[in-house]
């Protein structure tokens, strides 16, 4: 006998929550209705049918694991077919200089994710989105596609354009695509866990590219291999295959909603199997996840809105904190997985990882930068004579910074474009030499000026004091440095890769002993107060952990420690799971919300 199958509503402030009706098994689940609205503005109850194959419901992160394994057993649910081809030099150039801290020093997203139905270059438009995602993941890319009945794969390390030429794209044909972008750690074993994931299981395979972090990793993994599982990867994704794989619940898309019931943490995902495309967005929201349409009907789902701009794919909604939406040949479908009070999405996507030209939690992430600019002039002013940015992220909020002081914002930092994290460091060591060979000030606009430089914000802190000396070497009368974000006091456990809490400058020092550590003049950042302001009535929809120290899902078990760079899994148990099937629309693939006619049925549960 099946274990009940307990489906929630997600909570979405915006939107009313619909009645819940009564809980159905997972067995029962497949005899009831299709459902959902691909428009937010166009959400409506549909009832329930008996006569329809599946029941939905409608809506209402750390760093991957560093520890590579170098057992050579093969995944007994693995059947991979994949093309894991890379170039040797990215793996013997891992030279690092001290002075290397430019990235270090900046917390860093884990990765991006995009799927794609209906679209004969499927593949190809992977590859286009995944460029847009690029400042997402720089040292890993792959893409899985259909062929026939087959999930083909190609998979490798470097930039997407390092792993994908015209012979790779036409290894993968087919009309519905997965990819992935990631960062990582650099080294021959690394591609291992390059995603997408391909796994075979009894029933067929299934692909899976995952945003976000599992803080339950080491348990549910230590369970698995308690029952046989032997995994392949360090990676905390593939702990997700094996659930899907052992899972007896009918259909497929049932599998990943038993497997996601025993995930806790962050995660957005998408999985393909023969004729699905499934996308997962974590209870909390804590990554973003947006779903598109191109004008042959093609749905697109894509970590932010600028990857479905270039690939000319019209913005229709986020994937909504819990939701799970099924597409295939009859349309497109929705569940929700389990309730939460409220979403706590992550506020560092609007301060630092997503592009300016998207829109992210609803919110444009342009608009959220310049204010947050005009915020830090209001609340810091300081005597100046020209405003300059650090580049590429503080660049907005500078020019927010200097319209409201009404001092000219000028390009004082160039940065270089052309340098990646690999290179040899020069037999004579050049002081600063990691981010002088990425940054370098102009003297026209620095000599004698009094400046305020605006970043995104400051982490060990190393960066921050070379940045302060170029610019006074460069002729700099005075510094003045303005951070566009609050201090961070605590690492990130749900796919940012963050220092440990004793790594982190102002976890240690006051603002004024970090102004002395640094160099500069004067120092402000932007108070969480004048932020929670800011986001208004959706304050309380955003996470804060690494401001607070305060976790949505408070992690437990093993926590980052000074220097540890190798394993970040944390424990944790799943609350008990309650609720029932509700109610919730359907739209046809391929067609406009507004050319679907929506039918609607009754079904008494």
């Amino acid at each position: 006998m099946p274990k009940p199958l307990r489906l929630f509503i997600a909570h979405r402030p915006s939107i009313p929550e619909p009645p819940i009706h009564s809980t159905m098994s997972a067995a029962a689940a497949t005899t009831a209705t299709n459902l959902s609205s691909l428009s937010s503005s166009q959400t409506k109850p549909y009832a329930l049918s008996p006569d329809t194959p599946f029941s939905l419901v409608p809506p209402t992160s750390s760093r991957t694991q560093r520890t590579l394994l170098t057992t050579a057993s093969k995944n007994p649910i693995s059947r991979i077919t994949s093309t894991n081809k890379t170039n040797p030099d990215h793996q013997s150039l891992s030279i690092y200089s001290d002075d290397d801290d430019y990235y270090d020093d900046k917390p860093r997203e884990e990765c991006g994710v995009v799927g794609i139905y209906g679209d004969p270059e499927a593949s190809r438009l992977c590859y286009l989105a995944l460029h847009a995602l690029q400042h997402r993941g720089q040292e890993g890319a792959g893409i899985v596609a259909v062929n026939g009945d087959v999930l083909q794969s190609v998979t490798g390390v470097g930039l997407v354009a390092d792993v994908f030429n015209e012979s790779k794209l036409r290894q993968l044909p087919g009309d519905l695509a997965i990819g992935h972008v990631r960062y990582s750690t650099a080294g021959s074993s690394m591609l291992k866990n390059v995603q997408p994931f391909v796994a075979g299981y009894r029933f067929g395979s299934v692909g899976v590219a995952h945003n976000g972090n599992l803080v339950n990793y080491q348990s549910l993994r230590a369970m698995l291999e308690e029952n046989g599982s032997i995994f392949n990867t360090s990676s905390d994704t593939e702990v997700v295959l094996h659930l899907i794989a052992i899972s007896k619940a009918r259909p497929f898309f049932l599998r990943i909603v038993e497997a996601c019931e025993k995930l806790e943490g962050a995660y957005s995902m998408v999985f393909l199997t023969e004729d699905k495309l499934v996308a997962v967005r974590d209870p909390f929201g804590f990554r973003p996840l947006v779903m598109g349409r191109r004008s042959n009907g093609a749905i697109v789902f894509a970590s932010e809105t600028c990857a479905l701009d270039l690939i000319e794919a019209t913005y229709e909604r986020e994937v909504y904190p819990g939701e799970v939406l099924v597409v295939d040949k009859d349309g497109i479908q929705s569940l929700c997985l389990m309730p939460h009070p409220e979403p706590k999405a992550c506020i560092f996507e609007h301060i630092y990882f997503a592009l300016p030209t998207s829109i992210v939690f609803g919110r444009s992430v342009y608009e959220s930068r310049r204010t947050f600019g005009e915020i830090l002039a209001i609340e810091a002013p300081a005597d100046c004579d020209v405003v300059i940015a650090v580049p590429d992220s503080g660049v907005v909020a500078a020019l927010g910074y200097a319209a409201k002081i009404g001092v000219p914002f000028q390009q004082g930092l160039i940065r270089s474009h052309y340098v990646g994290r690999t290179f040899i460091e020069p037999s004579q060591k050049i002081r600063d030499f990691g981010v002088k060979l990425k940054l370098s000030p102009v003297r026209a606009v620095l000599e004698g000026k009094r400046v305020v430089v605006v970043d995104d914000s400051i982490v060990r802190g190393t960066t921050s004091s070379k940045i302060v000396r170029l610019l006074k070497e460069a002729g700099a009368k005075e510094v003045h440095m303005r951070i566009a974000s609050p201090p961070i006091i605590a690492s990130c456990y749900y796919g940012v890769d963050t220092p440990s809490s004793e790594e982190l400058i102002s976890n240690r020092m006051s603002v004024e002993e970090i102004r002395e550590f640094i160099g500069s003049d004067s120092l402000a950042f932007l108070p969480i107060d004048s932020l929670k302001k800011l986001l208004g009535s959706d304050s309380n929809n955003f996470c804060y952990a690494c401001f607070s120290g305060k976790y949505p899902v408070e992690p437990t078990g093993k926590v980052k420690r000074l220097g540890d760079f190798v394993d970040d899994g944390l424990n944790g148990s799943i609350g008990s799971i309650d609720g029932g099937w509700i109610q919730g629309t359907r739209v046809q693939a391929g067609k406009t919300s507004t050319d679907q006619k929506m039918e609607e049925e009754t079904v008494s549960l």
